[in-house]
């Protein structure tokens, strides 16, 4: 008989709830990885593309503010990896692997079914870890930062390289006080008269993950920056 008390549900423990959320996710992700249809690889395609193209364009934006932050350029090396190892993977990498997949096959093809993922994305974090170590001139570019007092001083810094030195000189000198060029931190040059031409030794430059660079700061009779300029010493043309 029934004592007129309705039992309720046994709720899962956290933990056990939290296992059960996490294996849902990883089955529902492997689903979307493994789409193979056309709309879905073309997706795929176009997400990683735009998702590699905003990590590259971030972290050179964020560099061109702390240049010091080297994790940065695991960052940057994984966005730009991204833009063509997310397309390769979805349009041939994956349709391969399960095409193997579905022969029923042994040998190189079952190999391949059950491998070919995994090497595929071994693969892709190398490639990543090499380039955020020994980045390559093509991942960065320069971002001209803006002043912090809103001036309307915005000259043209024009710089050449001839062996280990750089030369700079700014288009026009109207409103600056003085130039102040500085390399991690400590100060190369500071110039005190128009027109502000200086040269900097490449030698005297310190790197970030290899790739020389320095800034250069035009300052009012205050003392304030009017404009800021990080330039790569890699790229500078000759």
């Amino acid at each position: 008989m029934s004592d007129g008390h309705q039992q309720t549900p046994e709720k899962d423990p956290p933990l056990e709830w939290g296992r059960k959320v996490l294996v849902g996710a990883w089955r529902d992700l492997k689903s979307v990885y493994y789409a193979n249809s056309t709309i879905w690889k073309l997706l795929k395609s176009a997400g990683l593309l735009f998702f590699g193209l905003f990590l590259w364009a971030g972290t050179n934006l964020l560099l061109s503010y702390q240049p010091g932050w080297g994790f940065l350029y695991y960052v940057m090396a994984y966005g730009f990896a991204l833009l063509l190892w997310g397309p390769l993977t979805h349009l041939l990498v994956v349709p391969f692997v399960i095409r193997m997949r579905r022969s029923g096959k042994g040998g190189l093809a079952r190999f391949v079914s059950r491998h070919g993922s995994k090497a595929n994305l071994t693969t892709f974090i190398v490639i990543v870890l090499i380039l955020g170590t020994f980045p390559l001139g093509v991942m960065t570019f320069e971002f001209q930062l803006p002043s912090n007092g809103g001036s309307d001083v915005n000259p043209y810094l024009d710089c050449t390289r001839s062996d280990e030195t750089v030369h700079c000189h700014i288009s026009d000198s109207r409103g600056i006080d003085r130039v102040v060029v500085t390399s991690g931190g400590e100060t190369l040059e500071v110039i005190d008269e128009p027109p502000f031409d200086f040269d900097v030794d490449i030698g005297d430059m310190r790197a970030e993950r290899g790739d020389k660079q320095f800034v250069v700061e035009l300052q009012d009779e205050n003392g304030d920056t009017l404009r800021r300029y990080n330039r790569r010493a890699e790229m500078i043309p000759g």
